[in-house]
């Protein structure tokens, strides 16, 4: 890819084409409603150069065809698309009836049911994983060279990239039920670049950081430049039924100073900060996980509730105001107990199943791989953190397995958690449990895991568009 750009800078001088964005999509993020208010892109999204009203968009740089024949879809592919929205449409009915009628449809051979207070809706979460299963088709672009696009780290925080990354499109072969065997039969396009290799590449700590962004930016956009140049597929739905996926703290500065390229394009990213541009109907909130060396899961706990000794538990730096706020109240509490270090010949995850509640707040940026941890540990999670938009809500109901505490409620944390009666707690607990196994890996992945839940978000925003045909 990099051995690429030079030629990609060359094109961005010359062209004169600018694009009219139109969109009008995507629903309310709660799922029960979701699927009921679907509204359609419009159907001319082709570039008219003959408009004397365009838009000045000075920094985009989409590629089309001028050859009017090379414009349109050819009959097979308008009727590949046709067969794509027939299906979609399909399995929305199917998905509502569920949802009414609000009992399973079919049980058979299943592994993981979907049940309990923790969903907003289990039956309708039940037959979309169905429909997904059945019907949903990605497309992985094969553009670029390594170690740009077609790799990302496997390990410690950023791991879900690369463990994403393997098994779409691995020698492996474990979402191969999903993989489109052609572009024609796909519902999603995914854009496989490496935002945290890009940083590796360019990261620059002596220039500003406007500097040291602008590089980030270049790169996605020129593979966007490509893959709507070669292809009609990105021209065709404006990026709304394209997609990227990274952990990486910076993610979101990808697509921040393009917002008309990336109007409709969907971010899956850890750090979903809707006060930062995260658009919650469009994009799509991962859960960050912290992936051991060699492992694919953090331990998982096998204590009961009443052998749970601490009342509240944090352990990590103090990065950001909000962790600064936590140790400043409660750094010398013997219940609420913070440490930024833990003494020595003491285990992090021990005291994590030791604690009946696990805070965590934000660090310098809103996702942290905290919130895992403590789901894994059956730690009741307490969420202390400002405009995060928290993975899979718009299945699970967060409100029956963790609590939510405001930035200027740390003071009255211990009267908080202390105000909950066992009833409510054990209450929490088993709804950590239910919904556990939604963060786990496996490999290969299997029905309802971690992967499976990230790539469902994504078929729900899919579910919530309509491509003119």
């Amino acid at each position: 890819m990099a051995s690429k750009a030079p030629t990609y800078f060359s094109l961005l001088i010359f062209p004169t084409l600018l694009i009219i964005f139109y969109l009008s999509f995507y629903s309310q993020n709660k799922f029960n409603s979701s699927l009921s208010k679907r509204l359609p892109i419009p159907s001319n999204p082709l570039i008219n150069v003959t408009n004397d009203n365009h838009h000045d968009f000075s920094s985009i740089f989409i590629f089309a065809k001028e050859n009017e024949e090379k414009q349109k879809i050819s009959k097979n592919k308008r009727s590949s698309l046709e067969m794509i929205e027939d299906g979609l449409a399909r399995a929305r009915a199917a998905i509502r009836k569920a949802a009414r009628r609000r009992r399973y449809k079919s049980r058979k051979g299943e592994t993981f049911i979907p049940r309990g207070p923790a969903y907003r809706n289990p039956y309708a979460l039940q037959q979309s994983h169905k429909e997904m299963v059945k019907r949903f088709k990605i497309w992985t672009y094969k553009e670029g060279e390594r170690p740009l696009v077609h790799q990302a780290p496997m390990n410690y925080v950023y791991g879900l990239d690369g463990h994403f990354m393997e098994q779409l499109e691995g020698s492996n072969d474990s979402l191969t039920n999903f993989i489109a065997r052609h572009p024609d039969e796909a519902h999603v396009f995914f854009l496989p670049f490496s935002v945290v290799e890009l940083v590796v590449f360019f990261y620059d700590p002596a220039l500003s950081g406007a500097e040291n962004l602008a590089p980030l930016r270049r790169v996605a956009l020129d593979y966007v430049n490509v893959v709507a140049l070669k292809y009609p597929y990105w021209n065709r739905s404006l990026g709304a039924d394209h997609f990227m996926l990274s952990c990486h703290d910076w993610a979101p500065y990808v697509s921040d100073k393009n917002p008309k390229v990336y109007k409709n394009f969907i971010r899956a990213i850890c750090n979903a900060n809707t006060s930062e541009g995260f658009e919650p109907k469009r994009d799509v909130s991962i859960p960050e996980v912290n992936f051991p060396y060699k492992e694919i899961n953090q331990p998982i706990s096998s204590l009961g509730t009443s052998n749970r000794s601490i009342l509240a538990f944090f352990s990590g730096r103090v990065n950001g105001h909000i962790r600064k706020l936590l140790f400043d109240q409660w750094e010398n509490d013997d219940e609420i107990q913070v440490h930024q270090h833990l003494p020595k010949g003491e285990n992090y995850f021990e005291r994590l199943m030791q604690s009946k509640f696990c805070l965590c707040p934000s660090g310098f940026e809103v996702a942290s791989s905290r919130l895992v941890e403590a789901i894994r540990a059956d730690c009741v999670p307490v969420i202390v953190k400002q405009n995060y938009s928290i993975p899979f809500s718009d299945v699970l109901d967060w409100t029956k397995f963790s609590v939510y505490i405001p930035e200027e409620k740390i003071p009255e944390i211990k009267t908080i958690l202390k105000g909950i009666s066992l009833e409510d707690y054990e209450q929490l607990v088993d709804g950590l449990r239910s919904v556990k196994w939604h963060f786990t890996m496996n490999k290969p992945a299997k029905p309802f895991d971690l992967i499976h839940m990230v790539l469902h978000s994504i078929w729900l925003r899919r579910l919530n568009i309509r491509l003119p045909l």
